[in-house]
């Protein structure tokens, strides 16, 4: 293996001679079609964030300043840990070599990464504490909680098919092979 600047040459096509954006693409990296989108994209969030300051900035702070406290005092050590767990557990059975413990956690990733998400965003309905919006869905506060667990369970029940028929069709990817099962 070579060097770092060895290697770019390899991969790297040099600019064309004949472009009307060779300097600018050379320069800058992309198009100018990127820079603008860019460009766009960072002036609609300074204007969310001028609209959501509006109110009150220091609450509007401080709740960035405990969210992010949260997630990475709290939050991310315990899905690490949780996460850790799993691998150890569907790595228990595994024969020598293979790579189905691999493709068994991401089966649970996944299902419990969307999860979360839902918790996350609906967790005011899904514990109960808002009873204003009775009159918004229709529906009683109470029954938010078992339609998640509900839907929890069916990603989980169908992340587990797709792993079970990936298992029996003989699709798991096994390291760099591609997805091609084992010959014995």
């Amino acid at each position: 293996m070579g060097h770092p600047p060895d290697l770019r040459g390899a991969f790297v096509k040099p600019p064309a001679a004949d472009s009307a954006t060779t300097p600018f693409r050379h320069r800058y990296g992309a198009s100018p079609l990127h820079l603008l989108l860019v460009l766009v994209s960072f002036a609609l969030a300074c204007y969310a964030g001028l609209r959501l300051l509006e109110g009150d900035p220091l609450g509007v702070a401080l709740w960035f300043v405990g969210a992010a406290l949260l997630h990475d005092l709290v939050l991310l050590p315990l899905y690490a840990a949780a996460d850790l767990a799993v691998q150890r557990i569907l790595g228990r059975g595994a024969r020598e070599g293979a790579r189905t413990p691999r493709a068994g956690v991401n089966h649970v990733r996944v299902p419990a990464f969307v999860s979360g998400v839902l918790l996350l965003v609906y967790w005011p309905l899904v514990l109960g504490e808002v009873g204003h919006y009775t009159v918004t869905t229709g529906l009683p506060s109470d029954v938010f909680l078992g339609r998640w667990l509900l839907i929890t369970a069916g990603l989980f029940a169908a992340s587990g098919a797709v792993l079970a028929v990936r298992l029996w069709t003989g699709r798991v990817s096994r390291g760099r092979g591609g997805g091609r099962p084992d010959p014995g």
